[in-house]
Formats: structure tokens, sequence, C-alpha cells
């Protein structure tokens, strides 16, 4: 079976239950999706012993997908979302082999730049590996650019407790989109499984410019949000951090124009930002002390700026002091030069 057959639905696995993912299964198992989970820890056992419990601004779904921490125990699924953070990527790619059969779509829902980013993506940097991203290409080579969709959520999530996630959104958005921008009738289905559940799903030709509209207030966020320990709403109240954070915007602006893509204008984004209680992932990741994604959100975007020559004082300035923050804390290390 194949999302081109519509006989019957689709087989799901969420590859790493934790805010975003368990989110998203939960919202798929609660309308009747077949779904399956590989998760580890105090996450697995909760939600063997209780269930997935997703609170939502329209109610709270409750839910009982097969969960796993062994990705041998699920046959080849149709849709596979990854949702697991940057840094643990090249670490699952063997594991997410076998997962996949000819006609599988590998869903990476995730912030900052994906690893696959310059496959299909024309031009002189058309292939382009990423090593920070995909050392040694075992993505690339285990899973294959051409499975790979593109995945950009707006759902300000967090594990409230082992097994209970809670979306703050009232409006919870997801653009899916090929790397190519090429039309793909299994997206089009996908979109319309995702839908009924509660997501607002929207197939994108440019997947790249959704990801730099995100990526652009995430480099603002993220950054002073690790320096700051703090929302954006208190952050970008002061008057001197604010006008730094405008700088930030127009030069990740540049960024994504050299490289073709449309970010929006930086200006909304911020008085969006400014208005944001949520405390930003990567600032989540440094209070519990996990694995930071300074890479996709951070250090790889300025190795994009330096490929097309876009010059970025602000930024560099101030994601190089995150970044320090980061090495600080021990939740970071280069993988790559």
């Amino acid at each position: 079976m194949t999302l081109n057959d519509e006989t019957r639905p689709p087989t799901i696995c969420v590859y790493g239950a934790g805010a975003v993912g368990g989110h998203l299964a939960g919202r798929l198992a609660a309308q009747g999706s077949e779904v399956s989970l590989i998760v580890r820890g105090a996450q697995l056992h909760a939600i063997r012993e209780h269930g997935l419990r997703v609170e939502t601004r329209d109610g709270v779904l409750v839910s009982h997908p097969f969960a796993t921490d062994h990705a041998s125990d699920i046959p080849p699924q149709d849709i596979v979302f990854v949702t697991v953070k940057a840094p643990a990527l090249p670490g699952i790619a063997e594991s997410l082999a076998p997962l996949l059969h000819q006609d599988s779509l590998v869903v990476f829902v995730g912030n900052g730049i994906p690893w696959w980013y310059f496959h299909g993506h024309g031009g002189p940097l058309e292939g382009t590996r990423l090593p920070r991203l995909d050392p040694g290409d075992g993505l690339w080579n285990s899973i294959g650019p051409q499975r790979a969709v593109g995945a950009v959520a707006y759902t300000a999530c967090t594990v409230l407790a082992p097994g209970v996630v809670r979306a703050e959104n009232p409006t919870n958005r997801l653009l899916l989109g090929r790397p190519d921008g090429l039309p793909d009738k299994r997206l089009d289905n996908l979109a319309s499984l995702l839908s009924p559940s509660g997501l607002d799903v929207t197939v994108a030709s440019d997947i790249r410019s959704a990801i730099w509209a995100k990526l652009s207030m995430n480099l603002i966020g993220g950054a002073l949000g690790v320096l700051s320990g703090s929302p954006m709403k208190e952050t970008l109240q002061h008057a001197s951090i604010a006008a730094a954070a405008a700088v930030m915007g127009r030069e990740g602006e540049a960024i994504a124009r050299a490289l073709g893509c449309d970010p929006g204008d930086p200006g909304q984004g911020l008085a969006r930002l400014a208005r944001s209680v949520h405390l930003q992932s990567i600032v989540q990741d440094l209070h519990a002390a996990r694995p930071m994604e300074i890479d996709a959100l951070f250090r790889v975007p300025l190795d994009l700026a330096a490929m097309v020559g876009v010059p970025t004082p602000t930024l560099g300035l101030m994601t190089e002091l995150a970044t320090q923050r980061a090495r600080a804390a021990g939740l970071y290390k280069d993988t790559a030069a």
C-alpha cells in the first residue's frame, strides 16, 4: 500500500514522540489513523501505561497508539514523521532505513536548515552536502533525499509530564513540501489525511521559503532567548535589544533572498515574536540540559551566508555568543569544521 493507493488508510510512524511528535501523533491517533511511535524512556513508559494525552485549546485528546523504542518492532511504513531534534538525526539514520519501502515518505519536522536543503535546489549549489547536519552523508545515503518531505510546524508545544503534551497555539499550522517543489499526489493525500485531525495543513510549492520564514525568527528568538533565558515578550521590551533584533531580522532576510527564497517581512515576524510568551524550544533544551540545535539554527545558516557572500555582523555576534553559552553548558560540540 502507498499514498497513491486510496483503498485503505496509510500506515504512519512518528519517530520521536516528544513535544511536536507527540502532538502530531495524538491528533492523528485520536481521529482514527493507524499510528506507531518510536519513543524512549519515561515517555515510552507513560504512553504504554496510560496512553498519550494531548491538551489543545479545543479539548483534550487521549489515544493509545502502539509505542516502542525499537524500530525493528514496526514493519515498513507509508509515512514516517521524524520529529527528533537535529543533533540526534545522524544517530538514527541506520534505524530509519528499515522503516521504509520504495514509496515511503519521510517527513522531517524540525527547526532550522534541514540536511537535504540543496537536494532539488538547482543552480550551482545543487546537491551541496551539509556535514554539520549530516556527517559522513549517513542520512543522504541511508534514507535518500528523494524520499524527504520538508515540514514547518507552528505549534508551540511543550511536554508537561511523561505522556502529556500541551499545544498552546489556538491554530496549529503545518506546511509540507517536496525539496524540488514538484506537485505530488501523495502530499495532497497526506494533507487530506491530516486536516481532519485539527491541523491547518498546506502543501507549499516552495518549502525553502517557508523554512526561512520561520528560521529568520528562530535566529532572533533562539539566540536572544538563550542569552536572556526569557520569552521574547519580556526580552524585546528593551529598546536596545529590539534594535539589535531588527538588524538580525534584516540580515537573515538577506541570506534567504540571496539563496532565492522569500522569507516575508521580518518586521511583521518581529511584531509577532514580541508578543510571544512561549519559551523557544532551544531555550527549553538549555534549561533541561538537552543537546541544543546550534548547527541547524545558527551555524549552518551562517555557513550559507558565507557561501553567498552575505555579511552578518550582528547575527554572527549574537549566535556566536549563544553558541558559546551552549558549549559552556556542555550541550554543544562542533561536528564539522
